[in-house]
């Protein structure tokens, strides 16, 4: 038996180019040519660990947040220079439980190939800790990626805030709670701490603000059609609340709804804010939001409304091109 070795050929250094061609085709190969480039979009993702929260159990609560930043190899990054990239902290719906961080990804791998960080994060949620933990978590990831802005390629100038659900009823009451002189509420005889001193160096004020068929007046989620109860203790809106009923807890539920932070004309601004519900949603009824807008344009602040008009809860039509096209367009506006 023959046992000989090929003769040995030693490594090439040559460019890619002039790397010679394998010509060898056996019976039953398709030769596929003519493709050259790439048509994929390799973003670089990163989990870390924003904040360890403390339960009432006394146990530890790590939240984890994913960032996806724009390839090194994109010749995009060099038309950003030092200043980093725009920064989209994306806060996921889930009834406000636990929540699956990669639901969106691959909407926000579309935003990374156009230029943005997209940060998406974990908040407690309401098995864990009631309100307001979800709002406390969202504002500090948002001073998290400020401090380590250089790390993860961030302009800390241009962050803006992203929910769909209860993740844009979290990041609704991020958004207009950040820039209050008050750190703190009172409601039902409670200290409401709105929020926490982690990275409390960095500001968690955001420039623009997209909000996805968001809850923002609990009290009222019952009063117009659903395909859920929205008021007892097991609700989603009654957990958050730390498992009440909701409408026997109105102030709670008050001090728990983004409307209830919409400053008095001429007070303060507030982010600009994109909103986009769909008129069939049978979870959060269109109502929601048309309070919210209609809030906003009262109180003299800059708001843009989209009804996606047989749109469902998140779905027929929100993760098509021309609604993510509204909301990029949006972020390029207010992030520029």
């Amino acid at each position: 038996m023959d046992t000989a070795l090929p003769p040995y050929v030693p490594p090439i250094d040559v460019a890619l180019d002039d790397f010679p061609r394998n010509e060898a085709l056996p019976a039953g190969c398709v030769e596929l040519g003519g493709l050259v480039d790439d048509d994929s979009y390799q973003a670089e993702c990163r989990e870390l660990t924003y904040v360890t929260r403390v339960l009432a159990d006394g146990s530890p609560c790590p939240r984890k947040l994913y960032a996806l930043i724009p390839s090194s190899k994109d010749p995009i990054k060099a038309s950003y220079g030092a200043d980093g990239f725009p920064c989209v902290v994306f806060v996921q719906g889930s009834a406000w439980h636990a929540q699956h961080l990669y639901a969106h990804f691959s909407d926000h791998v579309r935003l990374c190939s156009h230029g943005f960080v997209v940060v998406c994060v974990q908040y407690r949620e309401s098995d864990l800790a009631p309100f307001p933990a979800q709002m406390q978590d969202a504002k500090t990831a948002v001073r998290f990626v400020r401090a380590h802005a250089q790390e993860l390629h961030v302009d800390p100038t241009r962050m803006a805030l992203w929910g769909d659900s209860s993740g844009a009823h979290t990041a609704l009451l991020a958004a207009f709670t950040a820039g209050m002189d008050k750190p703190a509420i009172t409601a039902e005889g409670r200290l409401i701490e709105l929020d926490t001193p982690d990275c409390g160096e960095e500001s968690a004020e955001v420039s623009c603000m997209v909000d996805w068929y968001g809850p923002t007046a609990l009290e009222l989620m019952n009063t117009v059609p659903s395909s859920q109860d929205h008021n007892g203790p097991g609700s989603p809106e009654g957990m958050v609340l730390g498992g009440v009923t909701v409408r026997e807890h109105l102030e709670l539920a008050a001090a728990a709804s983004p409307l209830s932070y919409i400053p008095p004309v001429g007070e303060r601004a507030l982010p600009p804010v994109l909103i986009m519900h769909g008129g069939r949603d049978q979870l959060v009824n269109f109502d929601q939001s048309v309070r919210l807008y209609e809030a906003l344009r009262t109180a003299g602040q800059d708001v843009t409304f989209y009804k996606l008009p047989d749109a469902h809860h998140g779905s027929n039509g929100f993760r098509c091109v021309g609604a993510l096209d509204v909301v990029e367009s949006f972020l390029h506006k207010h992030l520029a």
